[in-house]
């Protein structure tokens, strides 16, 4: 077993490592955080912009869309190089790993110069608009209704928990065409401009606080959107949401091995700052991070191996559920083992970075609320067991 990386990836590394040592912005330069996952501030703005440029933003994709035709094993030391440092590429992640993908993948030609080039470069942002009152995150459940008039659809309906939909200038909305097939046969994807007449956001506040305004409510009025707005072929959405969802999981991994390592790292400095270091039941907890990371690293690198030789990795459902799980685990255990200094940010360890927006105030407290949000996002933990029970374990439905 060789567990390294060969001559070849290692110097592609490190031509990007030396790339962000000379271009990276530094943390004093970021004067505005981002508000929302589609508030870009100007220096967000440029930062993606030099990535997409140089051919860093998405390095699997060809030079005129951001990338430089790199390899899966590339792809994933250039997000591992990311990670290590605490650097976000943009500060709107659905429209980078999720709808610039889709548009790239199912949209025209003139939809890829129109919007997807625009969003990859930082110049605009986007929200997804997938989830609905009463379907949740069921895709197939979704009511919001288009119907093609001429040369343009009429929507009405209602989506919610709509990411940075009040900051976004478009919304990839999945949408219902055809109520009169099995329901996941009748839904197309449009991209419908914020700025429509008859589409108003509604931005709500989070438990994390009132004023942590990122889901939004987002209503359907009679909006008109222009045919050629439909992304692939009408009635054929769910094929684009299971093709847009699945660059999204392929690395979420990386993020939860991170985060437990980093709490591996500078959970004793905090703990021992707060005098809470030395109980035994604290010291059995840190014992079971340490296992859970390096379990997390190893069973990636597993996953990334089989991905590689082109074999199917079923432990990608394992890792979301592991990852999600045991940092929600290792994030309570700090929490209550620090008490009243777990709502400090400014505490020696806190998850802080200037460039990451999620973490740009955070505490330990902070970064425990967040986590549900990891047990939901890219497949809930029930999902995840499912396709363990069915796929890895062979079980029956």
């Amino acid at each position: 077993m060789k567990l390294a990386f060969d001559a070849e990836t290692e110097a592609f590394r490190a031509e990007f490592a030396a790339w962000l040592d000379a271009n990276a912005p530094d943390p004093s330069e970021v004067t505005e955080p981002s508000l929302s996952s589609a508030h870009a501030p100007q220096w967000a703005r440029d930062w993606q912009r030099k990535l997409f440029e140089a051919g860093w933003l998405v390095p699997g994709n060809p030079p005129e869309y951001g990338g430089r035709n790199a390899t899966l094993v590339e792809q994933f030391v250039h997000q591992e190089e990311l990670t290590s440092r605490g650097i976000d590429v943009t500060q709107n992640p659905q429209g980078l790993t999720i709808i610039g993908p889709s548009l790239l993948g199912f949209g025209t030609e003139e939809q890829k110069q129109k919007w997807a080039v625009p969003l990859l470069r930082g110049d605009i942002t986007a929200a997804l608009g997938m989830s609905e009152p009463d379907a949740g995150s069921d895709l197939a459940g979704l009511r919001t209704r288009a119907v093609l008039d001429g040369d343009h659809f009429v929507v009405n309906g209602q989506k919610v928990w709509t990411s940075g939909a009040h900051d976004a200038d478009f919304i990839l909305a999945f949408v219902r065409t055809d109520p009169d097939v099995p329901k996941h046969k009748g839904i197309s994807v449009l991209i419908i401009p914020t700025d429509s007449p008859g589409l108003t956001r509604r931005p709500f506040g989070s438990f994390i606080s009132p004023d942590d305004l990122d889901f939004n409510e987002v209503f359907f009025d009679d909006v008109h959107v222009p045919a050629e707005n439909l992304v692939g072929e009408l009635n054929r959405g769910w094929g684009v949401a299971n093709g847009s969802l699945g660059h999204e999981r392929a690395m979420l991994w990386l993020g939860f091995a991170t985060r437990l390592e980093s709490m591996v790292q500078w959970g004793p400095v905090t703990l021992e700052r707060a005098g809470a270091a030395h109980d035994p039941i604290v010291e059995d907890w840190f014992g079971n991070l340490v296992v859970d990371a390096y379990a997390m690293r190893l069973l990636g690198y597993r996953t990334l191996a089989k991905a590689r030789k082109g074999m199917e990795a079923a432990e990608q459902s394992i890792l979301k559920l592991m990852g999600s799980e045991a940092g929600q685990a290792a994030n309570l255990a700090l929490v209550e083992s620090l008490g009243p200094a777990a709502l400090d940010p400014d505490l020696p360890g806190a998850p802080r970075s200037a460039l990451q927006s999620q973490f740009v105030s955070a505490s330990w407290w902070d970064l425990y609320l967040r986590s549900f949000a990891g047990t939901i996002a890219g497949g809930t933990s029930q999902i995840q067991r499912n396709i363990i029970a069915e796929r890895v374990l062979g079980l029956p439905r």
